[in-house]
């Protein structure tokens, strides 16, 4: 059942951003910022927390869930040591997510070296 609870979750938040694109002039960059604003201010306001219990991996993985690990790890920074906290809360919340993607796109570059599109 937490396959499907992912996979609907998942669903409506790129429904939501495919809906986005087509209907407004935003653009794909924007659309990201917004999606990662949101999740820190759904998260502040406790409205996320019970879409990512229900959701799982749908809801964690889009860029709600960056957001929401942002919110998490400021929130725990804070906590633990105060107003310094809320400067390095947030990397060390989304350190695990950060380094996945720099390490898969090297990884990736390096397996699927780009070619030239203009072919004579």
């Amino acid at each position: 059942m937490q396959y499907i609870h992912a996979f609907i979750t998942g669903g409506i938040i790129c429904a939501l951003s495919q809906i986005l694109i087509d209907k407004t002039k935003l653009t794909p960059a924007r659309i990201l910022v917004t999606y990662v604003v949101a999740g820190v201010v759904l998260t502040a306001l406790g409205i996320y927390q019970p879409i990512v219990d229900w959701g799982g991996a749908g809801a964690t993985v889009p860029l709600l869930g960056f957001g929401y690990s942002l919110a998490k790890g400021v929130a725990k920074g804070v906590a633990e040591q105060g107003l310094l906290g809320a400067f390095t809360g947030g990397v060390t919340g989304a350190a695990g997510g950060i380094a996945a993607a720099i390490v898969f796109g090297c990884l990736f570059a390096l397996i699927c070296p780009p070619e030239d599109k203009a072919k004579d």
